[in-house]
């Protein structure tokens, strides 16, 4: 029987060492083998002047393997001497390195686990003297922290990654794929102790970082737009308020601000509805601001001029329906630009009537009403926008002055953006450029939509907007050495009830009207006051000035146009 077994264990050795050294070799070293992945940096999300708005961290978790925490020998390499090491004394210099107390880190190093965290997302200096300890079945994972560095400028607009690295808001969510990169790939052999055996197998796949997203927004303005609406939002004890800054000749979106947003380093402190630009995704009525569009129209339309004059009556009646307006007045004789400043539903309606339904509908397309806005936000809306056919016999004339149809501010902006670029429509811009991890720059093109009107309509609505800035409810917006033209907005604001609970006040301008560039809508829901003693003109003017101090735009040194009103 020994025999036998002698012949049978002699046998298997045979194969083990004649016939099979190469299979059991990468058998062990195969048992030996750890693969972790390498984390591609994530791109950085910056402003149009290169301030980073958030960035990715290089960070460590210190992980163990239990099952191999004991006492152990090391080199010392003063004494040229093998030491015993009692793993208790290592403990504390571990708990002292990772700032933790002594109980914390024995509970979190000693057991039967196979995997346990120790610490996470510890900085590069601490995994080093981690490192350094050779402490058995200790072993680091590169990771990475998202850092904004900005806190709440912008954070609606940036987003934010969940605590699992995941993408949920903002640029962070859309621009996830150009952002994340690929991740890389590293392999190597450990020791019976756990420890990372040098001269052994030691392969890596580089990660490929992900791309930065230059934005279009200025961080400086963002900011002050966002404090002056959240300040404006407080005085009035409103439910919101947005501005959104834009630049009119290349459509790039300056400031997308609300006076309530999130702080990406704690999201958890802004509840889930409100994590989203308003300024972008809240559709209302939009009102008088939309009388500009009926103006463009009918101009271009060659119905009427900026000096055509309209008997109007306290009292409008067309089709069985009958307008009035906010202030009681009896007949008066109004110009076209009387009646826009005034900002008449009567003398709106007079004119308006004499566009045809498809001519309203096509007018109110042009100028990006019922568009959706593909900026790189999640939650955007078209706003509400019926088709003609489907209008009844009051919604097809209130469409004229901006009830029966809903949008955000962002679509106030385009509208005003494309008289103040000469009747041409720009696509709205939120992100600037992609770039690589070398500094190579890969710009967005600036997208021109189409001509919404004639060159010509468009100077002559400049001019009737100018002249607004003059009178009655353009006055509060008014800045001192500078040519503005703007126009006034107030809705009736629904309730959950179906019925109406406030207002929604808007003041939209553009400047300056030497040369116009820049456009500024100012937008507050429901106010507390008289709807006579509302107006977002102030926070408009604070904002307005700010955008034409921060890019150094002269103060102007022509006469205002100041265009009749009766």
């Amino acid at each position: 029987m020994v025999l036998v077994l002698l012949v049978i264990l002699g046998g298997r050795l045979f194969q083990l060492q004649g016939l099979d050294t190469a299979g059991m070799a990468q058998a062990a070293i195969d048992k030996r083998l750890r693969t972790s992945e390498i984390p591609a940096l994530r791109g950085e999300i910056l402003d149009a002047e290169g301030t980073v708005l958030a960035r990715s961290v290089q960070r460590f978790d210190i992980v163990v393997d239990q099952r191999l925490v004991e006492d152990f020998q090391r080199f010392n390499p003063e004494t040229r001497q093998v030491e015993d090491v009692q793993i208790e004394g290592e403990i504390d210099k571990l708990a002292a390195i990772l700032g933790q107390d002594v109980a914390t880190v024995r509970d979190a190093v000693v057991g039967d686990m196979p995997f346990n965290y120790v610490a996470k997302s510890v900085t590069p200096e601490i995994q080093e003297k981690v490192e350094n300890l050779a402490f058995p079945g200790l072993q680091s994972r590169e990771t990475t922290t998202r850092n904004y560095p900005v806190g709440e400028v912008a954070g609606s607009v940036v987003g934010f990654l969940g605590s699992d690295g995941t993408p949920l808001e903002g640029i962070e969510a859309t621009q996830q794929e150009v952002l994340a990169g690929t991740p890389g790939e590293r392999t190597f052999e450990i020791g019976a102790d756990g420890i990372r055996i040098p001269v052994a197998t030691n392969e890596e796949v580089p990660a490929q970082d992900g791309q930065s997203v230059r934005l279009t927004l200025n961080s400086d303005l963002q900011w002050y737009a966002q404090e002056a609406i959240a300040a404006e939002v407080k005085e009035y004890d409103a439910e919101y308020g947005t501005i959104v800054v834009m630049n009119a000749k290349t459509g790039d979106i300056i400031a997308l601000a609300d006076s309530t947003t999130l702080d990406p380093n704690d999201p958890g402190a802004t509840p889930n509805g409100e994590r989203q630009s308003y300024a972008a995704t809240k559709a209302f009525e939009p009102g008088s601001t939309t009388k500009m569009i009926t103006m463009a129209a009918a101009i271009e339309e060659g119905i009427t001029t900026p000096t055509t004059k309209y008997t109007i009556p306290p009292e409008y009646t067309v089709n069985g329906q009958t307008f009035i307006d906010a202030r009681p007045h009896g007949t008066k004789t109004l110009t076209t630009a009387g009646i826009l400043a005034n900002s008449w539903n009567t003398g709106t309606v007079m004119i308006g009537e004499q566009l045809t339904r498809q001519q309203r509908y096509d007018y109110l397309r042009r100028f990006g009403t019922g568009h959706k806005f593909d900026i790189g936000l999640h939650g955007t809306t078209a706003g509400l926008l019926a088709p003609p056919e489907t209008w009844d016999g009051r919604q097809e004339f209130t469409v004229l002055f901006g009830q029966g149809l809903a949008q955000t501010a962002l679509h106030t902006a385009v509208a005003f953006a494309t008289i103040a670029n000469d009747g041409v429509r720009m696509e709205p811009r939120l992100i600037d450029a992609y770039i690589d991890p070398d500094g190579t720059e890969h710009p967005v093109a600036k997208e021109e939509v189409g001509r919404a009107v004639s060159s010509e309509t468009a100077d002559q609505v400049q001019d009737m907007l100018e002249t607004d800035s003059h009178v009655a409810s353009g006055l509060p917006g008014n800045i001192e050495d500078y040519r503005i033209g703007v126009k006034t907005g107030t809705a009736e604001a629904p309730s959950n009830d179906g019925g109406f609970s406030g207002y929604t006040i808007s003041y939209a301008g553009i400047a300056p009207m030497e040369d116009p560039e820049y456009v500024v809508v100012a937008t507050i829901q429901q106010p507390e006051g008289g709807v006579f003693s509302l107006t977002a003109g102030p926070v408009f003017k604070k904002v307005m000035s700010q955008v034409l101090n921060t890019y150094n735009v002269p103060p102007s040194t022509t006469n205002p146009v100041k265009l009749p009103l009766e």
